[in-house]
């Protein structure tokens, strides 16, 4: 996530040369490419975490700026 960003609400993800933005609330991609597998792996952390990521979104764009470390999927 990136400070002051802009609406859908959504998050960056990287693996190796891939790169997307993904939906906080659908979990797809918005922009970019992802590899399948990756692709139902961060899926599935968005559903775990997906108020955490929302306030994070949110906390981000205002000032203060606040926002905390989510845990990643093990």
């Amino acid at each position: 996530m990136f400070f002051n960003n802009h609406f859908p609400i959504h998050f960056h993800a990287e693996f190796g040369e891939y790169k997307a933005m993904i939906s906080i609330e659908t979990g797809e991609i918005l922009e970019g490419d992802m590899p399948k597998k990756q692709l139902r792996l961060i899926q599935a952390w968005v559903i775990l975490h997906e108020n955490e990521l929302t306030t994070n979104f949110e906390g981000l764009r205002k000032l203060p700026v606040s926002w905390h470390v989510i845990e990643p999927l093990k």
